[in-house]
């Protein structure tokens, strides 16, 4: 596996608006390599793409053949996330002032010393004081 990939850079894969050069590159890699993703990442990414329907932003259609898409891809669930969540995550989330969901991304790169692919902002800054190196900046 080659990198975490947090559900701010899934989705801007999935929402040809949102797609940079740096974000094609990155699904490059991923489909190359594979990613490792918290236990919560489906659920950010399926919670994102239902409010995205319910919105009218994309159809229910387009959902389900994004999810098939990704679920194509060699994404392992890290199965130690919720061990840690009460201890090292929630110290990073009080630490930087992150989500608990974010900080989720941020332990899990760390842990395994893996770079991270997000283009959350506040969860770049943190990486960047922890030294873990960033992916997909834009």
């Amino acid at each position: 596996m080659s990198l975490v990939l947090d559900s701010s850079a899934t989705l801007a894969w999935i929402f040809a608006d949102e797609t940079t050069a740096a974000i094609r590159v990155l699904f490059d890699r991923v489909a190359d390599t594979g990613a490792f993703v918290p236990a919560l990442w489906r659920l950010e990414v399926a919670n994102s793409l239902t409010v995205a329907v319910r919105r009218k932003r994309i159809d229910a259609d387009f959902r389900r053949a994004a999810l098939a898409d990704l679920s194509l891809l060699d994404i392992t669930t890290d199965p130690q996330t919720v061990s840690h969540a009460w201890g090292e995550t929630l110290g990073l989330a009080d630490r930087f002032r992150l989500t608990l969901y974010d900080a989720a991304y941020l332990e899990l790169a760390q842990r395994r010393r893996l770079p991270l692919a997000t283009l959350d902002k506040d969860l770049r800054v943190a990486a960047v004081a922890l030294g873990v190196v960033l992916l997909a900046d834009g």
